[in-house]
């Protein structure tokens, strides 16, 4: 059975269980899955985030965290804009925006957790190297909460969780006997492989794309996007895991994709200007 095949049939059976929760990812218009409210997801997200900023070392580099702060402000309204000229519904209507910069150099990575919850770390900014830079890798973490990627993962482990215990049923327990035997839970291991991963991907490539048209959208030069993720290519030398193993795209593979959608977007989604 292959992972469409598996996947089509948890969700006819939720559905016939009467959960049901379909809608479609801003600008791409994917399908994607919801059965777990928005707002739950949220309202944990900024807990965790007070959490995030009470044990985290904040840095005290006021001049980068501005930065920071003028660039999410840009987003924040680019973004809503677009979605109301073009008679949209706005997917940030309910965010509540706060940006920290946390002092680890040695963590090349930020985040947005839903709600607008965004994090960078100084280690960053040895890839970013410039505003365009920061605002490519701004565009791709808010992206993720734009697109609600969190609810629909958390929505997928439900379905496959319930899944699993389907089949081990229909299977008369040999997925629990197994998992006894061999130490392994299987089933989590093949589905995180076989379904998880090549979905989280794409949720990636997606978050680069709606990345790179919001970037755009506030006025940045997209086109440093690709040499963001060079230098993180070249600082990864040696440490990146096989794509087939990874939740993200090669950059390889990144990279060529960026390079294919940077003209059209620049094109196609030009910088929105404050009336």
């Amino acid at each position: 059975m292959n992972r469409r095949n598996f996947i089509y049939i948890l969700s006819c059976g939720c559905i016939s269980l009467g959960i049901n929760g379909c809608s479609s990812v801003p600008i791409t218009e994917r399908k994607q899955l919801k059965l777990i409210p928005e707002s739950n997801l949220n309202a944990k997200a900024a807990k965790l985030y007070e959490k995030v900023k009470d044990k985290a070392k904040l840095s005290d580099d006021l001049n980068t965290l501005n930065l920071i702060k003028e660039i999410g402000s840009k987003m924040e309204y680019s973004i809503s804009e677009y979605f109301s000229r073009n008679n949209l519904p706005d997917p940030t209507n309910n965010f509540s925006w706060e940006y920290i910069l946390i002092d680890n150099n040695k963590v090349k990575n930020a985040w947005c957790m839903p709600g607008g919850k965004i994090a960078v770390y100084t280690g960053m900014l040895d890839i970013t190297k410039n505003e365009n830079g920061l605002a490519a890798v701004m565009g791709h973490e808010i992206a993720h909460a734009v697109a609600k990627h969190s609810v629909e993962r958390a929505s997928r482990t439900v379905l496959l969780n319930t899944g699993t215990s389907l089949i081990d049923i229909a299977t008369g327990g040999k997925i629990s006997k197994v998992n006894k035997t061999t130490g392994m839970n299987t089933v989590g291991l093949l589905s995180q492989i076989g379904i998880m991963n090549p979905f989280n991907r794409k949720q990636e490539s997606e978050a680069d794309y709606l990345g790179l048209i919001f970037a755009s959208l506030s006025g940045y030069d997209i086109r440093e996007t690709i040499k963001v993720w060079e230098r993180m290519k070249e600082a990864n030398k040696g440490k990146e895991p096989l794509e087939f193993m990874s939740t993200h795209p090669s950059n390889t593979n990144r990279i060529n994709k960026i390079t294919e959608w940077t003209n059209e977007i620049i094109l196609k989604y030009p910088p929105i200007s404050k009336v």
